[in-house]
């Protein structure tokens, strides 16, 4: 049987050794000769879909959405933003949290032949984000802020309980909202360390009450966005799916691939060797420690 999402984040919480070492080569690490920085941007919401993405909760699944991106080299990631609608009336210091994950791209991190209780995984997000990347405001790996943009807006299709396996799993989406449209900033106070290669990234935001829909950009990206070539597209899942992903556009609604809008940016370069030794370690720590939890568990089932 295929572990829970559940699991495979209490596996991930871990590793702690992994997040402390890329902290500490983070911070002792000068910016490397010849590195320069980077952005990546989806561009600006273009109101056609909000699309739920939040943890699990008193009688609330936990359901993600993840848009990709690319990096050329490796690539330390220090800021993000992405935008979305909270509830007209809530105000904005009732976001309780935020988490951000990264994943590669299926096969990476994931059982291969899939499951096949989805049309397809072909560049989807893996099964498992990257256990090394993953950071989130209740344990001080990133900070917040929240601003809203506008008090009204509206988008002409949503996703949020419709997530389902083949082939039931076209719904064509739950109508359009209204909501306040939110741009959250992400300040990532241990950096993300990622290799050159294709990524996806998945916020989560907790409310105190109400949900929270991330929007869509245009697709094909347009300025102010970056270009990205191939430019895949946003994929969902709740806990009732895992390990698997639909594509937003293509399965659950047809009206065509989404982007969602978000922004990345921070230091591109080869780091310090001491920077490279430091990961390795913890990664390699990490793994030790993720082999006894799986150990441990397989004896509890």
């Amino acid at each position: 049987m295929k572990p829970s999402l559940t699991t495979a984040r209490g596996l991930r919480r871990l590793a702690p050794l992994a997040i402390a070492a890329l902290g500490v080569a983070s911070a002792v690490a000068a910016t490397p000769a010849g590195a320069a920085t980077f952005a990546f941007s989806t561009g600006n919401p273009d109101g056609r879909i909000g699309t739920l993405s939040r943890p699990a909760g008193p009688g609330a699944v936990q359901t993600e959405t993840a848009d990709d991106f690319a990096l050329g080299q490796v690539s330390r990631i220090t800021h993000a933003t992405f935008i979305g609608l909270l509830p007209t009336g809530t105000a904005l210091s009732s976001v309780r949290n935020v988490e951000i994950e990264f994943y590669n791209v299926f096969p990476g991190a994931s059982a291969d032949p899939p499951s096949g209780n989805v049309p397809t995984r072909a560049n989807s997000p893996a099964d498992f984000e990257i256990a090394s990347a993953t950071r989130d405001g209740h344990d001080g790996s990133l900070t917040f802020a929240t601003t809203q943009l506008d008090p009204s807006f509206t988008v002409a299709n949503t996703v949020v309980d419709g997530i389902n396996r083949s082939p039931g799993q076209f719904t064509g989406g739950e109508g359009p909202a209204t909501g306040q449209e939110v741009l959250f900033d992400i300040q990532f106070t241990t950096p993300v360390l990622l290799g050159a290669d294709h990524f996806f990234f998945r916020p989560e935001v907790e409310l105190a009450d109400g949900q929270f829909l991330w929007l869509s950009a245009p697709k094909p990206i347009l300025a102010p966005g970056t270009p990205l070539a191939p430019d895949f597209q946003a994929w969902m899942r709740n806990d009732n799916l895992v390990p698997d992903w639909l594509r937003i556009g293509t399965d659950i609604t047809h009206q065509a691939p989404f982007n969602m809008a978000f922004s990345l940016d921070g230091v591109a370069g080869v780091p310090e060797p001491g920077v490279w030794a430091m990961m390795l370690i913890g990664l390699g720590a990490a793994g030790v420690q993720l082999r006894r939890a799986r150990a441990r568990a397989g004896a509890v089932t």
